[in-house]
Order: C-alpha cells, then structure tokens, then sequence
C-alpha cells in the first residue's frame, strides 16, 4: 500500500493497489473528486482484524482523507468488523467474538451451559484464514455483518496519527513512540 502522505497524483493514480479503488469509486481524486459520480452508496474497507490489518485501514483511511474527502464527510466510508475468535464445539453453534476480551464469550457459553474446558478457540490472524462460508456469515452478509460508519474526526485522527508515524519529522515520531511503547498489548514481530 502506498503512503500518500508524500506521494503525487500521478503516482496514486500509477499504484497498483489505489488505482482499482479510484476506479471502482468512478469520481477521481483530489480538486478533481466530484461526489455526484460515485458509484456505490457505501465504500466498505475490510482489513484484517489485527495489527497489520489497523495499519492498512489508517493507510485507506489516509488516502481517502486526502484525496476523496467529500466521501467521509458524506457518510460514504465504512469499516468492516472481522471476528477476531472463533469459538465452537461440536453440536453448538458458533460463536464468533470480535474483542480481544474473551470474557462476554464465555458468558454466552454458561448461559449455554457449555463449559469453557469444552470449547475450541480459534484466533483469526486474517481474513484469509477463513473459508469462504465463515467470511460470508461474518463480514460480509448486509444481514449480519457489522459496519462502523467512519466520521471526519475519525478520519482526522487518522490522519495526524499517520502523519505523526509516517511523515518527515524524526522527533515528534520518537517521542510518540516512548509515551505509548508501555501501552503495547500486541505486537506483530
């Protein structure tokens, strides 16, 4: 994915990963986007559910921010919420949990009368490792999918954090980086 915090028009329009989601919109980009052309009332970003997956959202997020901002401000722009667990045992149905806490999950599972000792748990580290029925039922079906509409100040905040991490100022990043390395719950190595 391409870091438009510095990149030019034509090299947005040149990348192989922009260049699809700047046709599939059909409006342009940047002083040329017109929002009377879009081509689909909801533009839905769906990344997988961990680190790596956040920092490609912040990226499309980023992009869109800067160069297809009516979109956001119009309420065009979603993200999908892929489970992050899967928990199943034979005879029951699934149930799929989108927080790292597990702890409501095991609550529907006593009131079930399933004990957690009977239970398989399986982390979802992409999207890729689900077939394509679990991806279906969990991020995709309109009935059953769960979408967060993104806001300006989300995409605000988007961006001054790319910006911060990603931009030509060595200090700002280095300082960010020491008041919150303490905070790291799950790092991706």
């Amino acid at each position: 994915m391409l870091n438009v915090e510095k990149a030019r028009a034509d090299k947005i329009y040149g990348n192989d990963k922009l260049n699809p989601v700047i046709l599939a919109v059909g409006a342009g980009i940047g002083a040329d986007f017109d929002i009377s052309k879009i081509r689909y009332g909801k533009v839905i970003i769906m990344a997988d559910a961990d680190v790596d997956g956040a920092h490609i959202r912040t990226l499309l997020l980023t992009f869109f921010f800067r160069y297809m901002r009516p979109l956001i401000e119009n309420g065009n722009v979603f993200l999908a919420q892929p489970p992050l667990f899967k928990l199943f045992k034979k005879g029951m149905e699934d149930i799929y949990w989108y927080d790292e806490d597990l702890t409501g999950a095991f609550k529907i599972l006593e009131e079930r009368g399933v004990q957690r000792e009977q239970v398989s748990i399986q982390r979802y580290k992409g999207l890729g490792e689900m077939n394509p029925e679990q991806l279906w039922e969990t991020t995709m079906d309109p009935a059953r999918r769960i979408l967060v509409k993104v806001t300006m100040d989300d995409a605000i905040e988007a961006d001054k954090v790319f910006s911060l991490l990603m931009g030509d100022e060595v200090e700002p990043r280095r300082e960010f980086i020491e008041k919150n390395a303490k905070y790291v719950k799950n790092l991706d190595i």
